[in-house]
């Protein structure tokens, strides 16, 4: 029975590099904001706008809690999901947990080039989203700390260097 579980700052990666680590693995893959949204009906958004962030956040938890005790998987986490509750000894609790490390500035660019909608950064600017990447992954990164692995995705991309991640994810993990 194998259970990865990725996570890191929106923007790091998770998805991409989760996929082609379950795909590798054969393993299936879970993005848990898409299972949020299968499981609900609803969008990330339209539950944030629903419900504000502490309600999806209790939202996310239960999913979380579902998810996490799937065999044979990845799953991806959002971005904050480690941050609340106690989420981050739960995953660990779980299954080897793997945190995408970037700095504000490759999480900035590789979020200005996503086509998803994040509520969280919506209407901000270019220097105002800046900032908020610095401050949020500022007030984050001791619960990403906690992550039992850490992998270094500052150069991630291109798809051949995405291959370099999950090889080098593979091998830190021993799987």
């Amino acid at each position: 029975m194998t259970r990865i579980i990725i996570i890191g700052y929106m923007g790091a990666g998770k998805t991409t590099v989760g996929k082609a680590l379950a795909r590798e693995l054969g393993l299936q893959f879970y993005d848990l904001d898409w299972y949020i949204e299968a499981r609900m009906h609803k969008t990330v958004p339209q539950l944030f706008a629903e419900r504000g962030e502490q309600g999806f956040r209790q939202v996310e938890r239960a999913m979380l809690h579902e998810a996490a005790e799937f065999e044979d998987v990845v799953l991806s986490c959002g971005g904050g999901t480690p941050c609340f509750f106690d989420n981050i000894d739960y995953m660990n609790s779980r299954g080897p947990v793997v945190y995408l490390k970037a700095t504000p500035e490759v999480l900035h660019s590789h979020l200005m080039m996503g086509k998803t909608e994040r509520p969280l950064i919506k209407g901000k600017t270019g220097d105002e989203l800046t900032g908020f990447i610095a401050r949020q992954l500022g007030e984050r990164e001791p619960y990403y700390a906690k992550a039992r692995y850490t992998y270094d995705v500052n150069l991630l991309d291109s798809h051949g260097k995405v291959g370099l991640a999950v090889a080098g994810i593979r091998k830190m993990l021993g799987v």
